[in-house]
């Protein structure tokens, strides 16, 4: 009997006790999983302000990038209130290229670089006290990777060479040589490998091959950069970047001048002035510009608008390009041009290019060799005018080992209308690329 009630009271008292474990157990677990969650939501927001603070550091300081088209920052040395970063961008070819002669010979040899000048560069910026505002700079000069020498002579900052003040109110100005404003600005659809958006940033063309002349009508009194020129640009909240930019021109007598040089007694010669503004919106990106040149003493004027469009997969890009210039005796030259071109890049390693141009000048100066018409905003030659039309037609494919490295093969055909000019005697020339581009 006793044996019985005490068994009884064991089993009595272990149903009493069993909720309670039970409870505990549930409580437990109820506190492990809300600390899971609450674990899980500060990662979260610390990822969110980590994000956050990024895309205030690039928007604040956009010049930390190494240089246009490049994919690494370079060897940075900063602190909180500023920093320097020593760039560079190398670029070799390997090229086939026919009528390279009067006899029509081809020449198979390295060339200056199809895609990218090889350029070593500084840039960098300074906090200047608590307003947002930024002392910023850039200097970059050009060489030629085959020979080692400079790209322009005796010209050791022939890219970039100027310092400006920059914030968000404000945007950027700077001062100095750098691109011409029409260049920057039609980049996005000038051929198919310029930026997809209009930014804050310089832009360009592809270097050296046939259709690289449709550069020249986004350019100045100096050539594609300006001299002593002074840029303003902003980008605005719903999309718009506009640009504003005045260059005084070269002195006469000094080196990347194309005309004869301003001086007291014309204040002017030389002079370009330039308005552009830009449409980012998104898959559609539009953008323009016009300039109005003096040169040698007469006036010359583009304008231009385009954009591209990205469908998954495939950007389109096309563009049109007008440009007049007086000529005194021989009237004036009037050019209309056009560009149409696609990238597709897929998911992996590869993407490839296509592009068109056709430019149609009428009468235009021929230049002193003879051989073609004289580029825009450069001086005309007396004498002799044409009209005629320039197509060319190119195409690439690139390998690209990571986002600072790649391989690729490019080709052109440039075909001449009788009018406009000869290359060597031919109205055609073909060319035929391998190269190796990297940045650091």
């Amino acid at each position: 009997m006793k044996k019985l009630t005490l068994t009884t009271a064991i089993l009595a008292a272990f149903a009493v006790t069993q909720p309670v474990f039970a409870d505990d157990m549930a409580d437990l677990k109820a506190e492990i999983m809300a600390q899971k969650k609450a674990a899980a939501a500060q990662q979260a927001r610390l990822e969110a302000l980590e994000k956050k603070l990024e895309a205030s550091q690039m928007k604040a300081a956009p010049q930390m990038a190494a240089a246009p088209a490049a994919a690494t920052s370079g060897l940075t040395v900063g602190s909180a209130a500023g920093a320097v970063t020593l760039y560079g961008l190398i670029d070799v070819t390997i090229s086939n290229v026919t009528n390279k002669d009067a006899a029509g010979n081809s020449l198979t040899n390295f060339q200056t670089p199809w895609f990218s000048g090889s350029r070593l560069g500084f840039t960098g910026h300074r906090d200047l006290g608590d307003s947002g505002m930024k002392a910023i700079f850039r200097l970059e000069s050009e060489f030629v990777p085959g020979t080692g020498e400079m790209d322009t002579a005796n010209v050791f900052f022939n890219r970039d060479a100027w310092v400006g003040l920059q914030s968000d109110s404000l945007g950027k100005i700077s001062v100095g040589r750098q691109n011409a404003l029409g260049r920057d600005f039609a980049a996005i659809y000038g051929d198919a490998y310029g930026a997809v958006a209009s930014s804050l940033e310089e832009g360009g063309f592809t270097n050296t091959n046939n259709f690289k002349q449709l550069v020249y009508y986004g350019g100045s009194a100096n050539g594609t950069r300006i001299n002593n020129g002074v840029v303003w640009k902003k980008m605005f909240s719903n999309g718009l970047v506009a640009g504003l930019a005045y260059s005084f021109g070269s002195p006469a007598g000094t080196n990347n001048a194309t005309t004869t040089g301003s001086s007291a007694a014309n204040p002017v010669e030389g002079t370009t002035a330039s308005a552009a503004l830009g449409y980012n919106a998104g898959n559609l990106n539009l953008a323009g510009f016009y300039t109005q040149a003096k040169v040698n003493g007469f006036t010359d004027t583009a304008y231009s608008v385009g954009g591209n469009y990205t469908m998954g997969t495939i950007r389109l890009n096309a563009g049109y390009f007008n440009y007049s210039a007086e000529q005194g005796a021989l009237g004036n030259r009037t050019d209309d041009a056009y560009t149409v071109s696609v990238k597709y890049a897929p998911e992996g390693k590869f993407d490839y290019e296509l592009g068109y141009q056709n430019m149609k000048a009428n009468n235009a100066s021929v230049a002193a060799a003879g051989t073609t018409v004289t580029n825009a905003f450069a001086a005309f030659t007396p004498g002799v005018v044409t009209s005629g039309n320039r197509n060319t037609i190119y195409t690439s494919m690139f390998y690209h080992f990571d986002k600072s490295t790649e391989l690729y093969v490019a080709a052109d055909f440039l075909k001449l209308d009788a009018g406009y000019g000869k290359v060597n005697g031919s109205d055609n020339q073909v060319g035929v690329g391998i190269g190796m581009r990297t940045r650091f």
